[in-house]
């Protein structure tokens, strides 16, 4: 396939670079550093930025579809995930498929991990925004998207390819805590850009 993934050098981003790369896609990977990408026959870097819709909408355009690891977090504007989705939109892409996070997820019915008194302080606007931009989606009509949580605590560490699926509750194993690695969110993305199990819904993934 023929992916464009916005935040190709971030945290998880990066993760999904590696991962669709080894799988033999061909990725036109849209940073605002574009300097800072390796080298590799199937990359083309290219320096874009998410609040410009319109020359977004150009980068995206007469791809199969977009990965947006982009971090609302760091989004002081505030605009960024509006923009995501409507140069989506104007460019025609048929999916969109979004890095979420874990604070959005339920605990108990209608109580999400960000609404819990243990959530850090220092998080919480970066995961109010990042539930801002679900619930922008889940208001838009006209795209095919799909939104994936980690579980609470993600991390650098081996792709075992082994994980459960969920929906939005938050999952924990048997020792009580909420786990994925980069490596294996990153695989689990793939999966579904590759085949699709789910349209204008979010899922999860944890060990």
């Amino acid at each position: 396939m023929k992916i464009a993934l916005i935040g190709a050098t971030g945290f998880i981003g990066s993760g999904i670079l590696f991962e669709s790369l080894d799988r033999g896609h061909e990725v036109t990977a849209i940073s605002t550093d574009p300097a800072k990408l390796p080298a590799h026959v199937k990359l083309t870097p290219v320096q874009g930025n998410v609040i410009d819709t319109e020359g977004l909408a150009s980068l995206v355009k007469d791809h199969d579809l977009v990965i947006s690891a982009f971090n609302p977090g760091k989004d002081e504007s505030g605009t960024g995930p509006q923009s995501i989705i409507d140069a989506v939109k104007r460019s025609n892409v048929e999916r969109l498929l979004v890095v979420g996070g874990a604070g959005t997820l339920e605990v108990a019915p209608g109580k999400r991990v960000l609404d819990t008194p243990d959530f850090p302080s220092e998080w919480k606007d970066g995961a109010l925004r990042t539930a801002a931009f679900l619930d922008l989606l889940r208001a838009e009509p006209d795209i095919n998207w799909v939104f994936l949580s980690p579980a609470a605590i993600i991390a650098p560490g081996e792709r075992t390819g082994t994980y459960r699926v969920g929906g939005d509750q938050l999952m924990t194993g048997a020792d009580g805590q909420s786990r994925i690695s980069i490596e294996d969110y990153a695989h689990a993305m793939l999966n579904e850009a590759e085949k699709p199990q789910f349209s204008r819904a979010r899922f999860s993934v944890a060990y």
